[in-house]
């Protein structure tokens, strides 16, 4: 899937901009901190600096005037920013001016730029990319927008959710558009909704349909002519799934996200611990990403097969380095030239497959140490509402007390185990949550993050005769089956993201629960399921009665799902496995990716005060720097002295006296070399007879306290 991947596809289109403004001449490239942040994600500085770039700089900070160098100018469409740019095109500080938008510049600031006399002046070239968002991996892009959770759940941020639905529709388009992707869109309509935030996905899939429309409206060429099948886009939120954040999963990537201690920002690192650090080199956090071949390899993979695999790849590494292995043979010069050469490729090889086993082994250990198999039985059944023998689980509510009062167990875990069962029984009543809470032990305020589930749509408390029936599957439930022999009865759920994306692909996903934004229009196409038109032109397309079972060979249909308030990493694997299982692909894209302590904070906080939440609608909005408006200081004139410089010819003669002086001192009373030092100086002036008289006083002085006598 490398040539899907939206990484290179983003990068492309940077690379492509850049290159586009080559003139012949040199430039220097001016970014901000938010369109910096997305530019390192995908592009090398090696890279930039190759497309006649001398320079790059950021536009928030100080920079010198350079005026004989045009600048192209890559900006985020923020207030502040613009402010930034108007405050150079005052100056004059570049030549001329190419400038770029990662997103659609809002209204106001546009007519802003168009009445500038300045910027008609000094821009000549204008381009909107559409690259506002962060690939993570070749199919999973996040917005790095942890605050949109508390945005569209909290009750005391809903005057919040409009502006940002409208700010999320913008950032799906552009995923939309640099795909190259017209969609269909369908969105989540949960049935029979109890919880105000059920309407989200239907007015965001509309806010979206609107922007492509008038984006296609205004771009004759979008969408680009493909034979392509046209794409779809699924439109969710948390509320879809409110198991998947909560379980154990014990695939690679979603385990050691749940359980090590990952440092997690622009970019993912992991320190070894202590136990391992001469494994790997000590005190270092190691990358964790695209460009680690190992991870890429086996990040979906279950742990109980992943240990072997990474012992065998490494001896089958080792293998094909003989050169580095201990032999009893003398070294040659040439083996010595073998292992200089295949070095730091072969170090880095190690140190990757050192960190991976490192990281595996820390991950085994937690899993030991919390008795999460116990656990992940319990989980499975409540999640699934069957056993490890596919049949209606038995006992449960005592399974479970007995967790919360082991003692080894954490009290995350049982806050987790608490919530699950709650969720499995669809709500209980007020007294046994309390008798659970008080088996488990656990602080007063983790209760807040059982009650604010009520908020994503969950039933929390139930009234003892309570009529209503219980929760049913909303999208098919699958039919019991026998595990396979290579199943682990640990890992028995799925996401319902798997499952919704395997209805529609079959053409069976339930219209009430993901209607079309376009029914009238959409629907028989986005029912086709494996057979979907073709956004080429109706005129050109094939009749579907002449079609076949698309073929590897030719362009796969895209599927992007957009899942607001946060994806799991169970998740991004389904979207994967679905991707290969079905001959599509399919892109995750979310606000922020979820694990489940910070599923568990933020939905605790959803009833704490608003102030403490330090969202950026409630920061002081970000102002250009003063620096960018003060006056330059005028050049300070050139340094004045009233030293005045001898002629050289007597500077040289002044020399010649000195040096005359220190060896008649030397010899002391040689006759010839006083008369010749008498001529000279009397050639020259008085002045410098005055200076010889004053040495020869001193070396009488200096006789007469016997400076070069010795006393005997």
């Amino acid at each position: 899937m490398a040539g899907t991947s939206v990484i290179g596809i983003q990068q492309k289109i940077i690379l492509e901009t850049i290159r586009g403004t080559d003139l012949g001449e040199w430039k220097v490239l001016i970014l901000d901190g938010g369109s910096r942040k997305l530019v390192d994600g995908v592009v090398g500085e090696d890279e930039i600096l190759g497309l006649n770039v001398t320079n790059i700089e950021q536009i928030e900070e100080r920079r010198p005037m350079n005026k004989e160098m045009d600048a192209v100018y890559l900006l985020s469409p923020l207030p502040h920013i613009l402010d930034c740019l108007m405050a150079d095109l005052e100056r004059r500080r570049y030549r001329r001016t190419f400038l770029v938008w990662t997103a659609l510049l809002p209204l106001e600031l546009q007519n802003r730029l168009d009445r500038s006399a300045m910027a008609k002046q000094q821009i000549v070239y204008t381009n909107v990319l559409n690259v506002d968002y962060y690939p993570r991996e070749s199919h999973l892009i996040t917005l790095r927008d942890p605050w949109s959770f508390p945005t569209l759940f909290h009750p005391a941020c809903n005057h919040l959710v409009r502006q940002h639905m409208e700010e999320l529709a913008q950032k799906i388009v552009s995923i939309c558009v640099s795909l190259g992707e017209y969609p269909t869109i369908r969105y989540y309509n949960p049935r029979q909704p109890s919880h105000e935030a059920s309407i989200l996905c239907s007015h965001l899939a509309r806010f979206v349909q609107t922007q492509l429309d008038q984006h296609a409206k205004y771009n004759t060429d979008f969408p680009p002519v493909s034979s392509r099948p046209r794409g779809v886009l699924i439109i969710a939120d948390r509320s879809l799934d409110l198991f998947a954040p909560l379980l154990h999963e014990f695939t690679y990537q979603a385990m050691v996200h749940d359980l090590l201690p990952l440092t997690e920002g622009d970019k993912v690192y992991y320190k070894p611990a202590a136990s391992q650090a001469g494994k790997v080199e000590k005190d270092k956090d190691q990358e964790i990403g695209e460009k680690d071949s190992i991870w890429v390899k086996y990040r979906h993979l279950h742990m109980k097969d992943l240990l072997d695999e990474l012992v065998k790849d490494f001896n089958a590494f080792k293998a094909q380095n003989p050169q580095f292995a201990d032999s009893e043979n003398p070294a040659t010069i040439n083996s010595i030239k073998d292992m200089l050469a295949g070095l730091p490729k072969f170090q880095q090889g190690k140190e990757a497959y050192s960190l991976h086993l490192s990281m595996t082994q820390d991950a085994m250990n937690v899993f030991q140490e919390r008795r999460l198999a116990d656990i992940a039985s319990v989980e499975q059944s409540l999640a699934t509402g069957l056993d490890e023998e596919y049949k209606k689980p038995k006992n449960l509510a005592d399974q479970v007390i007995r967790l919360l009062d082991d003692d080894a167990i954490e009290f995350s875990d049982r806050l987790r185990l608490i919530i699950q069962y709650l969720l499995y029984r669809d709500g209980l009543l007020p007294t046994d949550i309390q008798k659970l809470l008080a088996h488990a032990r656990l602080p007063a305020q983790d209760s807040e993050a059982i009650y604010n589930l009520e908020l994503l749509g969950a039933h929390v408390n139930r009234a003892l005769k309570d009529s209503k029936p219980a929760a049913t599957y909303q999208f098919g439930k699958r039919e019991a089956q026998a595990p396979s022999s290579n199943e682990s009865g640990l890992s028995r759920f799925e996401p319902a993201l798997k499952v919704v994306l395997e209805d529609h692909c079959r053409g069976a996903l339930d219209e009430a629960i993901f209607p079309f934004t376009k029914p009238h229009l959409d629907a028989a196409e986005g029912l086709m399921g494996q057979e979907p038109v073709s956004q080429a032109s109706l005129r050109s397309a094939k009749p579907t009665w002449a079609r076949t079972r698309p073929s590897t060979t030719e362009p796969r249909q895209r599927i992007m799902v957009f899942m607001a308030g946060g994806a799991t990493y169970s998740e991004s694997r389904a979207c994967y496995e679905v991707s290969q299982s079905l001959n599509k692909d399919v892109y995750l894209a979310t606000t922020h990716m979820l694990t489940p302590s910070l599923y568990l904070r933020q939905v605790g906080d959803l009833s704490v005060d608003r102030r403490r939440l330090d969202l950026p609608a409630d920061r002081p909005k970000p102002r250009a720097p003063d620096h960018l408006f003060e006056k330059e200081m005028p050049a300070p004139p050139p340094p004045t002295s009233s030293y005045k410089p001898q002629a050289p010819v007597e500077s040289m003669q002044q020399m010649r006296i000195n040096d005359d002086s220190a060896h008649q001192k030397s010899i002391n009373g040689v006759h010839q070399q006083q008369s010749s030092q008498s001529q000279s100086a009397s050639s020259t002036g008085g002045r410098f007879t005055k200076d010889r008289d004053k040495d020869r006083e001193g070396e009488k002085k200096k006789k007469k306290h016997n400076f070069f006598s010795s006393k005997k």
